[in-house]
């Protein structure tokens, strides 16, 4: 939230904010917002009657260090008049307050191999068993991320709620694009088709695959012309992505764009040929569903949150087989019905994705967790 990006657990904080202070008669908000180096908040929140703002400046990592160790200073000291605490990300905090925490993944216990140490050290300092043991309710975004709860934290089943999150419409055609086709179209030169990535250039991604895939179909005369676009920020592994485009033997046809806008999103998705995304480890997986939205046809993984979400709507392959990447690629560049049959089917799908269906259930959530106190 404090950095301003639009996908991941800030885009989600921020549109279930937007829901509930639009929204939301009967109750009023305090946020607790905290850091150095942040992004000024929405207007129309701050000039909303129903909201206040606690804004701090202080150390997180002191904030959780003390959290964890001596359980001090208690949430409430900043909030005083809050009666129930909503975190949309587990974290490092004491409370005697009722409290709900939404849990996004555990990919750092499933494939620990995929993060530095400095991301292991932070998820330790959060002390997330502690969080999810002392929880009055948790949130999991999916039923794979559910029984991960269960079966890794041994998190009593009976206080998770599967709250499936949401597809902004900015990515649905009919709602338009803040930036439009051509101008992201000129901006980042793509006048040939691509295939595309969008999404952290990290190891869990597995971007490697997308580019060893990409190296084997680009040789058939169908594809020949074809570029691959991978938009997003170097994480943990992207020396490895780099170095395997330049090593592939078609590193002139691979386009990497690290600064794409969040505006630019939409569009982007929407000049794809077709989007690819066979991550190994998604809590739900938001870049297929905006692909969908975007009426862009979706290759994607057939693991964890991926096949509950996509499942009849998109292209699944094993993650740990190029072969199999190369082939569904193939597949929709040369079967015309395949590939209308799958846009038609992925976009209906990402319309079952709605904030407004995650926002209210999240509010029932808050009256049911209030109400047993």
């Amino acid at each position: 939230m404090a950095r301003g990006r639009a996908a991941g657990i800030p885009g989600y904080t921020r549109e279930l904010l937007n829901y509930f202070f639009s929204r939301d008669d009967d109750n009023s908000y305090q946020l607790f917002y905290n850091a150095f180096s942040k992004e000024p908040l929405p207007s129309d929140w701050l000039n909303n009657a129903r909201v206040s703002v606690v804004d701090r400046k202080l150390p997180n990592r002191l904030l959780d260090f003390s959290a964890r160790l001596f359980k001090t200073p208690r949430i409430e000291y900043f909030l005083p008049e809050a009666e129930l605490i909503f975190s949309p990300h587990f974290n490092s905090l004491a409370t005697k307050r009722p409290r709900i925490i939404t849990f996004h993944d555990l990919s750092f216990l499933q494939f620990p191999s995929f993060f530095s140490r400095k991301q292991l050290a932070w998820h330790w300092l959060q002390d997330y068993r502690r969080q999810a043991r002392e929880a009055d309710g948790i949130i999991a975004v999916s039923e794979f991320t559910k029984s991960d709860l269960v079966n890794l934290l041994d998190v009593d089943s009976k206080k998770i709620r599967v709250i499936p999150l949401g597809v902004s419409s900015e990515f649905f055609p009919s709602a338009g694009s803040s930036a439009s086709v051509l101008t992201v179209k000129q901006k980042y030169h793509l006048d040939k088709p691509f295939l595309l990535y969008l999404g952290a250039l990290e190891a869990r991604k597995n971007v490697v695959a997308i580019i060893q895939a990409f190296s084997v179909v680009s040789k058939m005369k169908k594809l020949s012309d074809f570029n691959l676009v991978l938009a997003g920020r170097p994480g943990f592994g992207s020396k490895k992505i780099f170095k395997e485009a330049k090593e592939s033997g078609v590193s002139d046809r691979i386009i990497f764009l690290h600064n794409v806008l969040d505006s630019e999103r939409p569009a982007l998705y929407s000049l794809a040929r077709t989007f690819i995304y066979p991550s190994f480890f998604e809590g739900f997986g938001f870049p297929p569903l905006e692909a969908q939205a975007a009426q862009t046809p979706v290759i994607g993984a057939d693991r964890t949150s991926l096949v509950e979400v996509l499942i009849g709507s998109a292209l699944l392959v094993d993650p740990w087989r190029v072969g199999e990447l190369a082939d569904a690629i193939v597949a929709l560049e040369t079967d015309s019905g395949l590939r209308a049959k799958i846009i038609k089917a992925g976009n209906e799908n990402a319309e079952l994705f709605t904030w407004s269906s995650a926002a209210n259930k999240t509010l029932e959530f808050f009256a049911d967790i209030y109400g047993r106190r």
